[in-house]
């Protein structure tokens, strides 16, 4: 149990930290892709924040322009900081033809409204607050927590990347993604995958001269329907649910009097613990081997869709109910709202760059953050302020339970 009084220090410093004010101002400053120096502003913001809260940042540029921030907090010369706090400064650009809240940073009814409110703009500036209201407890505990506010999470991770690369080490670590403040042990593997069909043309008043790249494209697709999809069943995880397949973009042929030389799917891939990239790629060329055996003159290929990774795989993430993080997440939790209805673990529908600090910088890590993922990507993304300010409440809580401040207070 985290002590009273070190708690009301805790809070105390929470309260003039104001966390929905900073997402408001960062809210303001667009970082999209197709910006110049796309997250800078937000992380130069960030950067001058911390410092008039007295905590030092560096900035690590990734690519030109384009800087993660990490600050370190407490015992600042720790070789592994209990904590890792990461969330991204990048956001979706805003939708076209309804451009919504756009990057208001209004707040009313309650809501903070803009792009990036919720995913993820809100859950930084709750750990910002965090951050701030740790240091001087934390120092004195002789333990460290740190911040990673970085790039790309919404295209190739790129930002990420480059974090594990760099060595940085943590105990534990929270992904701030919106889950309504749940703690999420985890979610599924995301590959975005293109297969291209080559055939050969011929007049469509002739088709039998030709190989039809479209017709060839049709029967992969029904055959993922009739020989995966109870493979995916099969596999369904308790807490993550089934893998599933989604073809999301078809392009292909010329003219309708011609046939199809050409076809081209784009399709996403989500995956649970226990698959891999080449098991689920041998899975895929299985099928369009028997296609090209059926197609003479057919060829396949099957590849990774250019921009949606950097390079390393986007695996699925799971840390156990009973591991020491999710313990003290779920204590935290408790600490800050009570107890509540809502307490039983959940697995986060989207994938995160969690998945990339567990399975490659080796940290055990969760998601929990505040806002509802509905609204991410929506013309109307907003996020509730109360959520904001739990959020900030929860991190530092959590925090707290991982260094037992009640044992060592």
């Amino acid at each position: 149990m985290i002590p009273a009084r070190l708690w009301e220090r805790v809070e105390a410093r929470l309260v003039a930290a104001r966390p929905v004010a900073l997402a408001a101002e960062l809210v303001r400053i667009p970082s999209h892709p197709g910006l110049a120096n796309q997250e800078e502003g937000v992380a130069r913001r960030l950067a001058a924040w911390l410092a008039d809260q007295g905590i030092e940042s560096r900035l690590d540029y990734v690519a030109p322009g384009r800087p993660n921030l990490v600050a370190t907090v407490g015992r600042r010369d720790a070789a592994t900081p209990r904590i890792l706090f990461c969330g991204h400064t990048d956001t979706v650009p805003l939708n076209a033809g309804d451009p919504g809240h756009g990057f208001s940073g209004e707040v009313r009814d309650g809501r903070l409204l803009g792009r990036g409110a919720s995913d993820m703009k809100g859950p930084v500036a709750a750990m910002a607050a965090a951050l701030v209201a740790l240091d001087d407890v934390l120092g004195e505990l002789g333990e460290a927590a740190v911040l990673a506010a970085v790039v790309d999470e919404e295209m190739e991770s790129l930002g990420a990347e480059a974090l594990i690369r760099s060595g940085i080490s943590a105990g534990t670590a929270v992904v701030g993604e919106p889950t309504g403040n749940r703690v999420a042990l985890g979610h599924r593997g995301l590959e975005w995958l293109a297969v291209h069909f080559r055939g050969r043309a011929a007049h469509g008043g002739t088709p039998e001269r030709g190989v039809n790249a479209i017709a060839a494209a049709a029967r992969f697709i029904t055959l993922v329907e009739e020989r995966l999809t109870p493979v995916f069943a099969a596999r369904r995880h308790p807490l993550l649910g089934s893998p599933t397949l989604n073809f999301g973009t078809i392009e292909g042929g010329d003219q309708p009097s011609t046939v199809a030389a050409s076809c081209r799917l784009a399709l996403d891939r989500r995956s649970v613990p226990g698959e891999t990239f080449a098991a689920i790629s041998a899975e895929l060329r299985a099928l369009l081997d028997e296609i090209e055996r059926e197609r003479p003159g057919l060829t396949a290929t099957l590849g990774r869709v250019e921009g949606g990774m950097a390079t390393l795989e986007h695996r699925a993430l799971l840390t156990a109910e009973d591991h020491p993080l999710a313990r003290a997440a779920f204590a935290a939790r408790r600490f800050v709202l009570g107890a509540r209805e809502d307490e039983a673990p959940v697995a986060f529908p989207a994938w995160t760059d969690g998945a990339l600090l567990a399975a490659f910088g080796g940290v055990p890590t969760i998601v929990l953050g505040p806002g509802d993922l509905a609204d991410a990507h929506s013309p109307r993304e907003s996020i509730a302020v109360a959520e904001i300010d739990a959020a900030a409440r929860i991190y530092a809580a959590l925090a707290l339970e991982l260094v037992g401040a009640g044992q060592r207070a």
